[in-house]
């Protein structure tokens, strides 16, 4: 006998988004998924599943998320251009997508889970005047919430323009093309999760009240997912953690505290590397038998210990690994012309992490040709980042660009951007490529460094000089405390990589890292002032001394290209002149 199925559960949820509807179905589709959602803004349609390993991944030591932004070229009713006319690997575009949604959700589940978690969200339609990666971003908030799996979310982004003096929250693509910034900003109820930034030099002030405006215009969404989740969320369920019994840790660090203390107080990472190595022989030669079975787990504790000591140092004693102060920079170095035959070179060092960055001019028929479901379709500047496993010391084979490689180009990318001649003045495709030789943090900043200097070697007429620079941050309960130039350690036991980069007159773009909830208006505000303190420091105390304005020519291995300007008389005779030409032939 014939069936007809039902869909008890279906439920659709709807509200208004910067003026336009938001609408949300759940219970018809993706039914085995812990939780799934289909969320319409506009004619944008995001299909976002969430799925869990019920037992943990055995010998990690990591929580497994996975996030991935799907994009299909159905979406905007095009057949993909490659020979199988089917998707193939994601476009930057995704992978910068997939990145900007995990970075909000990640720090909201618990650090010691290690049940996987997969978190596919499927771009199936697009209006280009409602952003895909913002519905994304929601879904996949509103997927999690419902789902049964342990968060403490959820989460709303939205994305700001500002256009004369006005800020617009999900500007239109009308408004995206004459906005001076495009910010994206995640919230919880309480903070700010995530900022992803690019900027026309906008003031620090400007950015500011752009971030307090997205903030607030995502508490309403947050208020809307936490009604849909009171209503159909699932229970959570419970998992079992893999943290080191404390016991164990207290045992541990008790052991080795003092010896871990006196291997990192140095400014030379290879120096604490050496030293920490006969530290953990000792703990695995006096705890491998109390504690069988336990390698990964010792070495957990060995971490933690590593990281209450940094910790400590920081709030209690405003100390540093290095040794410097809260707002000093590493040592600084620049130079340009490294390489005799490419069109320009810079290198760029702060401590121990060295980047080089070599520019590459061709005609502008060399531009990216891209083939996506958002509107841009070219682009003449394109910024790519490699970081070798040598650049840590590391023996690994090159695999080509990973994601993290992608996001730290495209950071690169978008901090250079407004600062580009124009093609009218400047007609040349431009390469720059950023060769991380050596890494103890901010490599990302310092490739945004080396990139200038190696425009103003190459004679490209730069509008303004772009440096970078990070802040970090350590908090415990109220208190709070933020230092610039993060290095390694300060990185991997800190709870943010706050990075913004700029010309001396305004911001070109910012990236925040976190690995707590969120950040207060204050600890924003104050790294925004500590970061443009220290990048007006780098401009003028080390890059502008390298090399204080664009080169006046070219190199002479770089083609050359010509601009005129032919009056409209002219062009009236030529035209009139071929159109003679033409009647007579067909004569």
């Amino acid at each position: 006998m014939n069936r007809l199925m039902t869909f008890d559960k279906y439920r659709v949820f709807e509200t208004e988004f910067a003026g336009r509807p938001l609408k949300v179905e759940t219970g018809k589709m993706t039914q085995l998924a812990n939780g799934a959602c289909l969320v319409h803004y506009g004619d944008t349609t995001v299909h976002v599943a969430v799925t869990a390993s019920p037992k943990p991944r055995e010998g990690v030591d990591f929580f497994p998320l996975s996030v991935d932004y799907e994009e299909k070229m159905y979406a905007v009713g095009k057949i993909p251009g490659a020979y199988l006319k089917r998707e193939g690997r994601p476009s930057e575009k995704a992978i910068l997508t997939s990145r900007v949604i995990d970075r909000p959700i990640r720090p909201l589940f618990d650090k010691s889970m290690r049940n996987d978690v997969s978190i596919v969200c499927t771009v199936m339609s697009v209006d280009l005047d409602c952003s895909p990666e913002i519905t994304a971003m929601i879904g996949a908030s509103i997927a999690i919430s419902i789902s049964d799996v342990p968060w403490n979310g959820p989460i709303s982004g939205c994305s700001v323009g500002m256009i004369d003096g006005e800020y617009i929250i999900n500007p239109t693509e009308a408004q995206r093309a004459v906005s001076k910034m495009a910010t994206t900003v995640a919230s919880t109820s309480t903070r700010i999760a995530m900022i992803e930034a690019g900027a026309d030099c906008v003031t620090d002030d400007e950015m500011y009240n752009a971030i307090m405006a997205g903030h607030e215009a995502n508490q309403e969404i947050i208020k809307f997912i936490e009604g849909i989740k009171a209503e159909i969320g699932k229970p959570k369920f419970e998992f079992a953690s893999l943290e080191p019994d404390h016991d164990m840790f207290e045992a541990i660090k008790a052991f080795a505290e003092e010896d871990v203390k006196v291997a990192l107080d140095t400014d030379d990472k290879t120096v604490r590397d050496e030293r920490l190595k006969p530290i953990y022989e000792a703990v695995h030669a006096k705890f491998d038998e109390i504690y069988p079975d336990s390698e990964a787990l010792i070495d957990e504790c060995l971490y933690k210990t590593q990281k209450f000591i940094v910790r400590r140092w920081l709030l209690d004693e405003q100390k540093r690994v290095d040794g410097r102060g809260m707002d000093d920079i590493r040592p600084l170095a620049a130079e340009v012309s490294v390489l005799p035959r490419v069109h320009g070179s810079g290198l760029f060092t702060r401590g121990q992490t060295q980047v080089l960055t070599i520019a590459t001019l061709g005609p502008v028929s060399d531009k990216q040709l891209l083939d996506g479901i958002d509107g841009e379709t070219e682009k003449r500047y394109i910024h790519h980042y490699n970081f070798p496993s040598y650049s840590v010391g590391e023996t690994k084979p090159s695999r080509g660009p990973g994601r993290r490689e992608i996001g730290h180009g495209a950071l690169a990318e978008r901090a250079l951007v407004p600062v580009i001649p124009p093609v009218e003045e400047f007609p040349y495709a431009l390469r720059l490529v950023s060769e991380v030789l050596s890494s103890n943090g901010s490599t990302s900043q310092g490739s945004i460094c080396g990139s200038t200097l190696a425009l103003m070697d190459a004679g490209v007429p730069i509008k303004a000089p772009v440096a970078g620079i990070s802040c970090g941050l350590i908090t415990e309960g109220e208190r709070w405390m933020t230092m610039v130039d993060i290095q390694g350690l300060e990185d991997f036991f800190g709870d943010m990589d706050f990075k913004v980069a700029g010309t001396k007159d305004g911001i070109t773009a910012i990236q925040m890292d976190l690995k707590i909830s969120g950040l207060t208006p204050e600890m924003i505000k104050e790294a925004l002032a500590k970061t443009h303190k220290a990048r007006n420091y780098i401009l003028d105390e080390v890059m502008l001394k390298a090399i204080p304005e664009p080169r006046k020519e070219l190199s002479p291995y770089a083609p050359k290209m010509y601009t005129t300007t032919i009056p409209a008389e002219k062009i009236s005779e030529v035209i009139g002149k071929s159109g003679k030409v033409i009647k007579e032939i067909q004569a």
